[in-house]
């Protein structure tokens, strides 16, 4: 690890070829760390959102009580 400017440098091997040029980080308790390729969250894309039917049916049928109602 290097650092540079006020960041750490990780250096990947040459035989791991990143399939993306955008990555999460996170770092576990154990201090694992993992780089996670950045994807874009389709429940924030109004084109995905208009294109699907969101809406969840009830399981088991019956009338729908409490905080489940939907306030259309």
């Amino acid at each position: 690890m290097r650092k540079v400017g006020n960041s750490n440098t990780l250096t990947v091997p040459n035989d791991i070829k990143p399939i993306a040029k955008e990555f999460d980080v996170f770092q576990g308790r154990d201090g694992v760390i993992v780089y996670v390729p950045k994807h874009k969250n389709p429940f924030h894309d109004e084109t995905f959102i208009k294109s699907h039917n969101l809406k969840q049916s009830e399981e088991f049928g019956g009338p729908l009580i409490g905080e489940e109602i939907p306030k259309d």
